[in-house]
C-alpha cells in the first residue's frame, strides 16, 4: 500500500475505535493502543515501518502540548507550583535512578544504559493524562497538579536522557555540567516561550487593529504558533517542550483580549478536531510498534524473559510514584507548619492516592526510545521495555482509574469545591 493509503486506513480505524470507545465508556487512548496492537498482528494489515521519533517530537507533540497548556488555569498552576515541581523534577529523577538500579542488578545493563532506560520511562505523559482524566470527576487541584506535572516533566526527563546517552557514547559525565545544562535548557526554553508568546499576541492584536483578523486566518496562525516556537527553541538547543508550554500558558490567559467570541468558538472547534486526530493517530501508532520492536530483538532474549523484565520495570515505575507522592504531599506542609508557622490543611489521602495512581506513560517516552542512536547498546531491549511500560500504565492504570475514583469517593471533593466556588461567587 502507498503511504497515503496507510494514513487514510489509520484515520478510518481511529474513527471506528473512537466510536467503540465511546460506546464502551473507555478513554480513547486505551482502546486505540490496544486496537493498534491487535491489528498489527493481523496478516492482512500492511507492515508499519519503525516510527520516526522526529514525527512525534516535531509534528505531534508541539500542538498537543500547546493546546493542553492553553487550557490550563495559570493561577491554579502557580498556586500548586511546589507540588508540580516536586513531581516534574524530583519524581522523574527518583524514578530514573530506581529503574537504573534494577536494570543494572537484574538485567545486567551498564549503569549509564540503565539510567537512559529510567529517564525514558520516568515521565508521565500530558496527552495520556488529559485524555484519560477528561471523563472522570476529580477535584480541580488534582487536575491542575496532574496537568502541570505532565506538561513540565518532559524537559527534566529528556535532559537526563540526553546526558546519560552522551555518557554511554563516550562523553565524560560531570554533575556540575549536567546541572548547569539543565538550568540553561529550562531557562532558555522559558525565555523562548515568553518571547514567542509576546510576538504571537502582538501579531494577533495587529491583525485586529487593521481588521484583518478573520476566522480562517486567525485559526491558521494559532495552529502554526506551537511549531514556530518549538523549532527555534530546539535549534538553539534549549527545551522546545518548555517553550511551547510557556507560550501556551501565556497566550491562554489572554485569549479573551486577543480573540472575539465568534473566532474563539470556531478556533475551539477546529482545535478539538486537530487534537482528536493527532491523539488518535499517535496512540494507534504506538500499538503498531510492538511487532517492529520484536523483529529487531531477534533471538537475544526469550519471550518469557522479555515479558518478565517488562513486568518488573512497569511495577517499579508504578510503585516508585506511590513512594514519592505520599511523602511529597505531606512533608512540605509539616515543614511549613513547624519551621514557618504556616498551618495549611493537609490534602485528603484519597486525592493523593489518585495523583499517585495517575502515572500513564505515552508519546514522549516512545519518541525518546525510538530516537536512540542506531549503535546504542541494548537499544532494542530499551524500546521493548518502553513500549510495555506505556502499555501497562496506560491500559492498566487508565482502565482502573474511574473505578479507583468511585471507590475512594473522590467525586465528593469535586462537589465540595464546586459548592464553595459558587458561594464565593454569590458573595
Amino acid at each position: 500500500m502507498q503511504s497515503y493509503e496507510i494514513v487514510l486506513l489509520l484515520l478510518a480505524v481511529c474513527v471506528g475505535l473512537g466510536l467503540l470507545a465511546r460506546r464502551m465508556g473507555i478513554p480513547d487512548p486505551i482502546l486505540l493502543v490496544v486496537g493498534g496492537l491487535l491489528l498489527s498482528f493481523q496478516p492482512w494489515i500492511p507492515r508499519m515501518p519503525p516510527l520516526d521519533p522526529n514525527l512525534i517530537l516535531l509534528f505531534f507533540l508541539p500542538p498537543l502540548l500547546y493546546a493542553a497548556a492553553f487550557n490550563t488555569h495559570w493561577k491554579s498552576f502557580r498556586a500548586n507550583l511546589r507540588a508540580i515541581s516536586l513531581l516534574a523534577v524530583g519524581l522523574v529523577l527518583f524514578t530514573a535512578s530506581l529503574v537504573a538500579v534494577l536494570a543494572h542488578e537484574w538485567l545486567g545493563l551498564p549503569w549509564a544504559v540503565g539510567f537512559v532506560l529510567g529517564a525514558i520511562v520516568s515521565p508521565p505523559d500530558a496527552v495520556a493524562a488529559l485524555a484519560v482524566t477528561r471523563g472522570v470527576k476529580v477535584p480541580a487541584i488534582v487536575t491542575t497538579i496532574l496537568e502541570g506535572e505532565s506538561l513540565v516533566n518532559d524537559a527534566a526527563a529528556l535532559v537526563a536522557c540526553r546526558t546519560a546517552v552522551g555518557v554511554v557514547m563516550g562523553t565524560a559525565f560531570s554533575f556540575m555540567n549536567a546541572s548547569i545544562n539543565f538550568v540553561i535548557v529550562s531557562v532558555g526554553g522559558i525565555a523562548i516561550g515568553l518571547f514567542g508568546a509576546w510576538l504571537a499576541m502582538r501579531f494577533h492584536r495587529w491583525l485586529t487593529k487593521f481588521e484583518l483578523a478573520d476566522a480562517k486566518l486567525t485559526i491558521t496562525i494559532t495552529l502554526l504558533t506551537p511549531f514556530a516556537i518549538y523549532l527555534p527553541a530546539e535549534h538553539l538547543h534549549v527545551s522546545g517542550v518548555i517553550a511551547v508550554v510557556t507560550a501556551g500558558l501565556c497566550v491562554g490567559q489572554r485569549c479573551e483580549s486577543l480573540f472575539s467570541e465568534e473566532i474563539y468558538l470556531e478556533a475551539t472547534a477546529v482545535w478539538e478536531m486537530v487534537e482528536f486526530l493527532l491523539n488518535s493517530l499517535i496512540f494507534i501508532l504506538i500499538g503498531f510498534q510492538l511487532p517492529v520492536i520484536l523483529v529487531s530483538l531477534h533471538d537475544d532474549y526469550s519471550l518469557g524473559e522479555l515479558f518478565l523484565y517488562a513486568f518488573g520495570i512497569s511495577v517499579l515505575v508504578i510503585v516508585a510514584r506511590f513512594v514519592w507522592v505520599f511523602p511529597g504531599a505531606y512533608w512540605p506542609r509539616w515543614i511549613d507548619r513547624n519551621l514557618f508557622g504556616k498551618d495549611a490543611p493537609p490534602p485528603p489521602w484519597e486525592n493523593v492516592f489518585v495523583v499517585a495512581w495517575t502515572g500513564m506513560r505515552g508519546v514522549v517516552s516512545l519518541a525518546a526510545a525510538m530516537a536512540l542512536p542506531e549503535k546504542f547498546p541494548h537499544r532494542e531491549l530499551i524500546q521493548f521495555l518502553t513500549f510495555w511500560v506505556i502499555f501497562v500504565t496506560l491500559v492498566g492504570q487508565g482502565l482502573t482509574l474511574p473505578f479507583v475514583i468511585r471507590k475512594l469517593g473522590v467525586g465528593r471533593f469535586a462537589d465540595d469545591e464546586k459548592k464553595n466556588s459558587e458561594e464565593i461567587s454569590r458573595c
